[in-house]
């Protein structure tokens, strides 16, 4: 669960790091002309709103890094739910992104929706539906179905995450 968030984590180390670089570059723009009058002109200080500036946009870049891994935490909170009802693929509808090639949804055992996801992929999915015992989540999907999975959740996660997508496989 905490896997993917502080291997997100450590990448968003990068614009926290910059931050303090500029941060203290601000402040020592600011500070120099006060403790070394001598030899730092006081006109200095006009460079130091681009610092300010950089300090910003680190904020903002760590902020976008870690936006996604902190909402999907959030969603780890939320319950899993386990319905020995149906499983439902259907294709298209009217209302379906270009990218969509149909749904699959889980039915309860008198066949009203539970919940109800787009898929992605080239070919439309066929009009099936089967008797089974799902585990699914709002926000992450169909997790086993008759205890199988599914492979939305990986059987294992590496540490900080790295190393999770199977480049390797695709490589081949």
């Amino acid at each position: 669960m905490l896997t993917g968030f502080f291997g997100r984590a450590s990448i968003a180390i990068e614009p926290v790091i910059c931050g303090i670089v500029f941060s203290v570059l601000t402040v020592g723009i600011f500070a120099a002309p006060h403790l070394s009058p001598k030899w730092v002109p006081k006109d200095i200080i006009i460079v130091a709103p681009v610092f300010a500036l950089g300090v910003l946009g680190c904020a903002v870049w760590a902020l976008w890094v870690m936006a996604a891994p902190v909402r999907a935490l959030f969603n780890t909170l939320r319950p899993v739910y386990i319905v020995d009802g149906y499983i439902r693929y259907r294709g298209r509808d009217a209302y379906s992104d270009e990218m969509c090639n149909g749904y699959v949804a889980v039915l309860t055992e008198d066949r009203s929706v539970a919940c109800e996801w787009p898929t992605l992929g080239p070919v439309e999915l066929p009009e099936f539906v089967r008797p089974a015992l799902c585990e699914f989540t709002e926000y992450g999907g169909v997790h086993t179905i008759d205890g199988r999975s599914t492979g939305v959740l990986p059987a294992r996660i590496p540490a900080l995450g790295v190393g999770i997508h199977g480049r390797k496989e695709e490589i081949a």
